[in-house]
């Protein structure tokens, strides 16, 4: 019954993107204004590590050194400073999964339902079949690597044999969307994540019990697509302060060791939030970026420049918001007006994962395989 229910869901998706995208005049999107840079966006190195197909690659940073995943099975170890690629190797199947890495161990999933963990020196040390589909990156934490399904099971394996440790099965809703479900570490022994139904929660290591579970958004309407309220982007902290955002939901922040949410509005977005100290950033499904005040939820202001260009997934770093969109384009906005201040492209295809930060760089990667670090001044 589990998979004859993912097929389902993924035709229903497909048919919400046919349906969205039936009025091309509607889905067309924004023509670029030109932008008078008022910083200077340097790049510094560029490299190729594979295409992500249809699957969402977010490089993941340890120590000093990156790690990226490719559709093909590619899995690459890069230097920060100089994008120089320390070695690449080639899983047996092909990738459905960003990787996670701990900085000792890497792990990737697969379309196959096979997870794959490489040495630091790029050499494979186990592999263990977890039964789907993989799309979320595994988390790799405390000496325990989390592996997330597609069919919302959860599935912890020793980092160093692959060893299954527990495994905790989520209840599922009659539609989810075919996405990743991010897992994001809030202490060295847990992790927030979203689910479908429109709740999020944290997650102990040790034993996979959820600690505590809330509620952002409510499934409302008649039909099952338009009840589909899913937690799949990934939530942001600072300090305490938790931001998240839901597909058809709301987008709301609270504190994060109790999980109550002190203020929420109607959004719908898929590729989450960013935060600075005062403001919380998101981008809504008609790539409309708006800035919420951090304490009350009051709207700063909205950017609708970029109308259906699909933009990806926001960071907040200094004094901009940075994020993609699915021509290949940077786009630098000043956190307190909304202004656009840079842009850049980075290759012709999306970016959909945020901007890494490291030593001085912003570092991005493009479903057509780019890994690019920029400077800006």
């Amino acid at each position: 019954m589990r998979y004859p229910m993912i097929r389902t869901a993924a035709i229903l998706l497909s048919a919400i993107t046919l349906v969205a995208c039936s009025s091309t005049k509607k889905r067309e999107p924004a023509s670029l204004t030109k932008v008078e840079d008022k910083i200077r966006v340097e790049s510094v190195w560029s490299t190729s590590v594979g295409k992500s197909e249809t699957f969402v690659m977010r490089p993941i940073l340890a120590g000093d050194y990156l790690y990226t995943s490719a559709g093909n099975g590619t899995v690459t170890k890069v230097e920060v400073l100089t994008g120089k690629k320390v070695w690449e190797v080639k899983a047996p199947t092909d990738i459905s999964s960003g990787p996670g890495s701990d900085g000792n161990v890497v792990v990737v999933g697969s379309t196959k339902g096979v997870v794959y963990a490489y040495d630091s020196d790029g050499q494979k040390i186990w592999e263990e079949k977890v039964g789907s589909e993989v799309l979320t990156e595994p988390l790799v934490l405390g000496g325990v690597a989390v592996i997330r399904t597609i069919d919302n099971r959860f599935v912890a394996l020793d980092a160093k044999t692959g060893k299954r440790r527990w495994s905790y099965v989520r209840p599922q809703t009659a539609l989810a969307l075919r996405t990743s479900f991010a897992m994001v570490p809030i202490a060295s022994d847990a992790f927030i994540t979203g689910f479908s139904g429109g709740k999020i929660g944290v997650m102990g290591l040790a034993s996979g019990g959820v600690l505590w579970e809330a509620s952002l958004a409510y499934p409302k309407g008649f039909s099952e697509i338009e009840r589909m309220t899913d937690v799949s982007a990934r939530p942001t902290l600072l300090g305490r302060r938790l931001c998240a955002v839901a597909f058809q939901g709301r987008i709301a922040c609270g504190d994060i060791n109790s999980g109550t949410f002190t203020w929420s509005k109607d959004f719908s977005s898929h590729t989450g939030t960013a935060q600075s100290q005062d403001f919380v950033f998101a981008a809504d499904e008609k790539s409309h970026v708006v800035a919420y005040k951090a304490a009350d939820g009051v709207e700063v202001w909205r950017n609708e420049t970029m109308t259906w260009r699909d933009v990806g997934e926001p960071l907040a770093v200094g004094k901009v918001v940075v994020m993609g969109d699915k021509q290949g384009y940077l786009h630098f906005l000043e956190q307190t007006t909304g202004t656009a201040l840079a842009r850049v492209r980075v290759d012709s295809s999306a970016v959909d994962a945020a901007p890494i930060v490291a030593s001085g760089l912003l570092i991005v990667q493009t479903r057509g395989g780019s890994l690019s670090a920029y400077r800006p001044n």
